[in-house]
């Protein structure tokens, strides 16, 4: 019993260990890659090698260490490396769940309407164009039918979970070529479901077409008809019961459950939990949630990605490439080749420029994630050979460490014309040049009354979820959030705003949220409520354009209506009024700029 225990605690001693090295990575590698320019997804995917059982590990795994290797190397060594990297696998896959959801969340029914024909059409072009040239190079190579027919879908597959983030990092991801590669790698996504269910179609032919309905077809659409019946009835008013809670650890916990819930349902049906997750955040797209809960999974999205990205270096086997060079490196350099040749010639058959069809070309031509999960799946059911899937494996592993460099390349390419003809990415926000009000209670819906009258989009932020809920239905663009967090602001689309007025009687958050605004947009107009004048001043050392304090408007409102009633005429009175307004800002702002010159 004694020694059982001993296991246990090493096991888990192992697994946080790793953890916790994670983490430290994390908080080490995405600031230092950042501050010199370069994608932290490269620093990821180095130290997973550097640490994981093909670097460094090995001079801590007994029978692997080296006869020269001290014994103090070794126990140092294995302080600072990666135990067993599969245990870690389950919680790096949660990163490809978590950015399918958020993806979902970017794009919603609607947008996935507008992108059709890009995603359906060129994104259809090269996957299947792409799986064909592929699996005649493996038949050429003697490889059975459903070993080829594999593989080549496999390959054919690009790395949504880099791909994304390098062009966003590069602030490529809204360019003609960046819409272009983001839609061919959603049709991949949605086409994740269909092959998964054909490598599980090799394994079930053997007991009949109704062996292959009864285990993988019926479970694959009854589990994702759940998903959607489930989103439909049940997402929005759990997000509205947890809002009106006003915890924000009850809607961290929310979020989480709908995304680890949705993939687990999706993934115990035959799918991948990514489907599931994706669905799911297709579902949320549409609710006045979606802004929050952006904000809330990026964190996690983030962290779990670069775990993700460790776990793919930790994978790479420097032996098995030197023991067959070209093989391996001849795979990688076939696989990038060949789809970016036929990406390529895609692009310009649909009539698409030089620089969008090359920097597509160059994205999308190294493997991606999910042909790790295909091919783990095919040789689990004897469709593919192990030896010949190991070597796929390596083969797309250095691939994707292949794109970060496609990326920094691809970013030097000449920017094209805008391309009307191309759809528009959830990205460039219908928000953007709009103004923000936030607070929408009275005060808050009489400016935007006024907005409306004057022909003036605006979107709108309020915490309190009855009021969402009740002005949403009657077709104002309104979200429930926090808009203290500069985040939230940013994705309500702050940096394209033409104005944000802060109507909300909470001095403190008035504050931060002018202080996040203007860091986000030093052009914004920003006009903001204020309790009084001192308030009103210490908005003006904040940053607003105009602070409107109550007490003042309720005097100079209870002016004009005595001196109307006593018989002066109206447009005199109202004359005098805005010149007394005008002298009561200027008189605040001017002590706003002595004290800031005192303190100089």
């Amino acid at each position: 019993m004694r020694r059982r225990r001993e296991g246990k605690t090493g096991e888990h001693y192992e697994y946080y260990k790793s953890v916790l090295l994670f983490l430290v990575t994390a908080g080490v590698v995405a600031p230092l890659f950042r501050h010199l320019k370069l994608s932290p997804i490269l620093g990821f995917l180095a130290v997973g090698f550097c640490l994981g059982p093909y670097g460094l590990g090995r001079f801590a795994q007994g029978a692997s260490v080296p006869s020269w290797t001290p014994a103090w190397l070794t126990s140092a060594v294995s302080y600072v490396t990666f135990g067993n990297v599969t245990e870690l696998a389950p919680l790096a896959e949660f990163g490809v769940v978590f950015l399918l959801f958020m993806i979902g969340l970017e794009l919603s029914w609607e947008r996935l309407v507008r992108l059709r024909g890009l995603v359906f059409g060129f994104g259809a072009l090269h996957v299947f164009g792409c799986a064909a040239a592929l699996t005649a190079l493996a038949l050429l190579f003697k490889q059975t039918p459903p070993a080829a027919v594999v593989l080549g879908f496999a390959l054919a597959l690009s790395s949504t979970a880099i791909v994304i983030p390098v062009l966003a990092d590069r602030k490529r991801l809204t360019t003609p070529a960046g819409r272009t590669i983001f839609s061919i790698l959603l049709f991949q996504d949605l086409m994740v479901a269909p092959l998964l269910f054909l490598v599980a179609a090799f394994g079930s032919l053997r007991g009949g077409v109704g062996a292959l309905l009864a285990y993988n077809l019926l479970p694959a659409l009854l589990g994702i008809g759940l998903v959607v019946l489930a989103g439909r009835l049940v997402l929005r008013p759990l997000f509205h019961l947890v809002a009106a809670a006003g915890s924000p650890e009850f809607f961290i916990a929310a979020c989480l459950l709908v995304v680890i819930g949705t993939g687990v349902i999706s993934a115990t049906s035959g799918l991948s939990m990514g489907l599931g997750a994706l669905v799911a955040g297709l579902l949320l797209a549409e609710t006045e949630y979606r802004r929050q809960i952006e904000v809330t999974i990026d964190p996690f999205r983030g962290l779990l990605l670069g775990l993700f990205f460790v776990s793919v270096g930790a994978s790479l086997d420097l032996a098995r490439i030197f023991s067959a060079p070209l093989r391996t490196l001849g795979l990688a350099a076939a696989m990038i080749l060949v789809k970016g040749a036929i990406t390529y010639g895609a692009a310009r058959g649909l009539k698409l420029g030089n620089t969008i069809a090359a920097e597509a070309a160059l994205m999308l031509g190294p493997g991606g994630e999910f042909a790790f999960v295909m091919i783990a799946a095919a040789i689990a059911d004897k469709a593919v050979p192990a030896a010949v899937g190991a070597d796929a494996m390596v083969g797309v592993t250095l691939s994707m460490f292949a794109i970060p460099l496609f990326g920094a390349v691809s970013s030097r390419l000449p920017r094209p014309a805008p391309d009307a003809g191309l759809a528009r990415l959830p990205e460039e926000d219908a928000s953007a040049s709009k103004a923000i009000v936030v607070g929408y209670g009275r005060v808050g819906r009489l400016v935007g009354e006024m907005l409306t009258a004057h022909r003036i989009g605006f979107l709108a932020v309020e915490t309190n979820a009855a009021l969402v809920r009740r002005f949403r239905r009657q077709g104002v663009e309104i979200f429930w959030g926090d808009a203290a967090r500069g985040e939230f602001l940013k994705r309500s689309g702050i940096g394209k705003a033409r104005a944000l007025v802060v109507t909300i009687d909470a001095p403190e958050a008035s504050e931060e949220i002018v202080a996040a605004a203007r860091d986000l947009n030093p052009n914004l107009i920003i006009v903001a409520r204020a309790r009084d004048a001192e308030h009103a001043k210490l908005l003006y050392e904040l940053g607003v354009t105009d602070a409107v304090p109550e007490t003042v408007e309720a005097s100079l409102q209870l002016s004009e209506a005595v001196l109307v009633d006593l018989g002066i005429p109206m447009g005199y009175v109202i004359a005098s009024i805005h010149a007394k307004r005008d002298e009561y800002r200027k008189r605040l702002q001017r002590k706003d700029e002595a004290e800031e010159n005192g303190r100089r």
